[in-house]
């Protein structure tokens, strides 16, 4: 039982990583509609810029700081440069803007900074931590309060606060909040850099985790079981379907993947989302589409 508990803890944490990646395009798709794929790519950017930072003897609190504003512009250029012009568009038009926009944010990334892996230590240790007789990574439990606090203070931004209710109005009807007097542009821009913010704390988590490097980017990829689950509107779906994602991966890798030879963690959460697909479309928390016919 204790072993139980402590795979399960373990894949409970690892979610939690995946969560902070997929919070970013939720943030982006429920203010504009827009699937960013290149929420990746921006995560490797902004490891990588805050490696480079330091690595030039830049303290690392100055090298933060100094990487956030970065991100920010960055974001927001990315609003203003490329998303706005491409407004009413279709929807496979937006998405391959940002797919085309990961390729190139991976290209500036690598002429930047280059393409040599780097380490890059938070201070944190990654060594069990025994509580009760289950073992707990001590990074792990640090990144969940990161996540905790971010998804806490997001929560109160979109649901208590004039901006929140002015995306949320956006997300719901573009053209009634236009009358309304809201200035979407400006909401639009806003909720990009809250994106580029979020892209800095999960680069920096995973960064530590993993190591920075261009693979970092592939981490999109464990994001969208993650949004298909939790529902692609939804933050708290994001963070339940990364709780889902994780635990199911840590399970069925351990109980299930030794009767098929193993190695079943790195798909396995893809078959959960299929069986979602095929069963509960919107995800456990997404808005469900009303068309007239």
């Amino acid at each position: 039982m204790s072993f139980l508990i402590e795979v399960l803890l373990g894949g409970l944490l690892a979610g939690v990583m995946y969560s902070m990646v997929a919070i970013g395009f939720v943030l982006i798709y429920k203010a504009s509609g827009v699937f960013n794929f290149a929420q990746g790519s921006m995560v490797l950017f902004a490891a990588l810029t805050y490696v480079g930072i330091v690595e030039r003897n830049v303290r690392p609190a100055l090298a933060l700081a100094v990487t956030l504003a970065i991100m920010l512009a960055l974001a927001v250029a990315i609003e203003r440069g490329v998303l706005r012009r491409l407004v009413n568009r279709s929807a496979m038009t937006l998405f391959m803007a940002t797919l085309g926009l990961s390729f190139i944010i991976e290209g500036l990334a690598q002429t930047l900074w280059g393409a040599q892996v780097h380490g890059l230590d938070l201070g944190i240790d990654d060594k069990p931590l025994d509580l009760l007789g289950v073992g707990i990574s001590q990074f792990d439990l640090f990144a969940s309060g990161i996540a905790a606090a971010l998804v806490l203070t997001l929560g109160v931004l979109f649901n208590h606060t004039r901006l929140g209710l002015s995306l949320r109005a956006v997300a719901d009807d573009p053209l009634a909040a236009l009358a309304l007097g809201l200035d979407i542009k400006t909401l639009w821009s806003a909720v990009w850099a809250v994106a580029g913010f979020v892209s800095l704390v999960a680069g920096l988590l995973w960064g530590a985790r993993v190591g920075v490097q261009f693979s970092l980017s592939l981490v999109v990829l464990k994001a969208l079981p993650v949004l298909i689950i939790g529902g692609f509107s939804s933050i708290a779906g994001s963070i339940v379907g990364g709780l889902l994602v994780g635990s199911f991966e840590k399970l069925a890798e351990v109980y299930v993947g030794p009767q098929l030879g193993g190695g079943i963690e790195n798909w396995s959460a893809y078959v959960l989302a299929l069986l979602f697909l095929l069963i509960r479309p919107t995800g456990l928390f997404g808005d469900a589409v009303v068309e007239r016919v």
